[in-house]
């Protein structure tokens, strides 16, 4: 009988243990990363400086709602958007939430030129995008007044709607 309970025991350690290893080498169940642990688009800080340069060439670009080209007209996520195929051939898309949502969180200290700042215009964050050029200025292409613009970001209208800043670079 001491015999046949030490062969059930071994069976039973070896089924265990089986169910271990097989647990383990299974591929885990698909979790929400945390933010240090999520894969931002990363671009070279150098193309910020020239994201900077090649949108102000837009500056007086007409506004279009979803526009993605100045012949058509830009609004604000395509401006972004293009500045950054063309510059970076990075396709981002073409909405601020969603740019918002590919772009690594930063606080505003230590946003550089190239960076991306982020408002809420419309009653729900991340519903306007500009590209930060220095010293508290960012460029965008704005409904009102119908033109791509520079702004300061601590005039009453954008630093009352701030949302946060985001950044594509390394």
């Amino acid at each position: 009988m001491r015999r046949g309970t030490f062969g059930l025991k071994l069976r039973l350690l070896c089924y265990a243990l089986s169910l271990v290893l097989a647990a383990c080498s299974s591929a885990p169940g698909k979790r929400p990363s945390p933010e240090s642990e999520r894969k931002y688009l990363r671009l070279p800080a150098a193309s910020g400086a020239e994201a900077v340069v090649f949108a102000l060439g837009l500056l007086d670009t007409g506004y279009r709602f979803g526009g993605t080209n100045p012949e058509a007209g830009l609004d604000c996520s395509g401006m972004i958007s293009y500045v950054y195929e063309q510059t970076a051939q990075v396709r981002l898309p073409h909405s601020a939430a969603q740019i918002a949502d590919t772009t690594r969180p930063i606080t505003r200290e230590r946003m550089r030129p190239g960076d991306l700042v982020f408002f809420n215009t419309q009653n729900r964050p991340f519903s306007h995008v500009g590209l930060y050029i220095g010293d508290g200025r960012f460029i965008h292409a704005p409904s009102s007044r119908g033109r791509v613009r520079v702004e300061q970001l601590d005039s009453t209208y954008f630093s009352n709607r701030f949302n946060g800043a985001r950044t594509l670079l390394q």
